[in-house]
């Protein structure tokens, strides 16, 4: 049974909590902390043992194996670096942090220390392109081509959050570059993207881009393009297909329910899923539970802090790109 506590008990953190709680097996929770009081009730409906408003409380916590970080981001960097040097596995959502400087000396005490860590890329645990995944690994599609993935959200986030977010790229489409990572299995040499205002001018005057488009090439000449809006009307869009020398798969959006309607205009289909928690509700039960199992089983983590790197690092490139109106190779960043 691995013991764990988590910081930060706000939309994804609750989600996290009660699945633990609920639904893993494998694990308890004895341990959880939040500033506000609110997230402190949540915790304490499912009679979690210990319930905080002080970090270090659960950080030197000498019962607890592995924590979970759900705290803003500003935060999640420094809580890292104090669980690591407490001896404690870390899942953390994403990303690091926004500096690369400070993800970069963030991966280094993690690799000094040696505690595992994994990061919260969790579409990837999504069945459905979990079986795409598979499908490229044992051949069925060929020699992989080309890569599309489309992301849309159905409404912009705050200003106040667009602000602290560090753009489209960095906030939203690092899980498209993840992705893209992870179904090519491969370096990325070159990005080109374009980033403009169609939705809200005030995401502009904010600094930020609320519609992009970025080309991914790869080392093995697979190209990805993924397209990015911050606005969809018909809600949350989430598609990917991928092409190969013996076919094409691709993943549509799951539905709210699948019921048709037919009449004289033609067939109507159910609506698009809301946002992100309904979309994904499959895949943040399925990431802790991997979490989980690769500490019983003394296993590798299925998504590293090298991980999170490489998706930043496209981030930053793309936003180069975007400004420099060039393509940008990877071999510039690091040097």
């Amino acid at each position: 049974m691995i013991k764990l506590g988590i910081l930060g008990i706000g939309r994804i953190g609750k989600i996290h909590l009660e699945n633990i709680c609920t639904r893993i097996p494998g694990a308890t929770l004895i341990a959880a902390m939040n500033p506000s009081e609110e997230g402190r009730k949540f915790a304490e409906k499912f009679n979690v043992p210990l319930v905080t408003s002080n970090a270090a409380e659960v950080i030197q916590h000498p019962e607890i194996d592995a924590v979970l970080i759900c705290t803003p981001t500003n935060a999640h960097a420094d809580y890292v670096v104090q669980l690591a040097k407490a001896g404690k596995a870390i899942f953390c959502e994403k990303p690091l942090d926004l500096s690369l400087e400070k993800v970069l000396s963030t991966l280094e005490v993690i690799k000094a220390v040696g505690v595992p860590l994994m990061l919260a890329f969790n579409q990837r645990m999504d069945p459905n392109f979990q079986e795409i995944k598979q499908c490229i690994v044992e051949g069925k599609i060929g020699k992989l081509h080309t890569i599309h993935i489309i992301s849309r959200d159905p409404a912009p986030p705050p200003i106040a959050y667009i602000e602290s977010s560090g753009g489209l790229f960095m906030d939203m489409t690092i899980h498209d570059f993840d992705m893209a990572n992870y179904l090519v299995a491969d370096e990325v040499e070159e990005v080109y993207a374009k980033g403009v205002n169609l939705i809200d001018p005030e995401i502009g005057k904010a600094g930020d881009i609320d519609t992009g488009y970025v080309l991914l090439t790869f080392k093995n000449q697979v190209t990805v393009l993924i397209e990015s809006s911050r606005k969809a009307v018909y809600g949350y869009d989430q598609r990917l297909e991928v092409f190969g020398t013996k076919g094409m798969m691709k993943a549509e959006n799951p539905l709210k329910t699948t019921n048709q309607f037919i009449d004289h205009t033609g067939v109507h289909l159910s609506q698009n899923l809301n946002f992100f928690i309904d979309r994904y509700a499959a895949s943040y039960l399925l990431e802790v539970t991997a979490f989980i199992e690769a500490l019983q089983q003394k296993k590798p983590m299925p998504i590293a802090g090298n991980d999170g790197l490489k998706a930043m690092l496209l981030a930053i490139a793309a936003n180069k790109s975007m400004h420099e109106k060039r393509v940008v190779k990877m071999s510039e960043l690091l040097q």
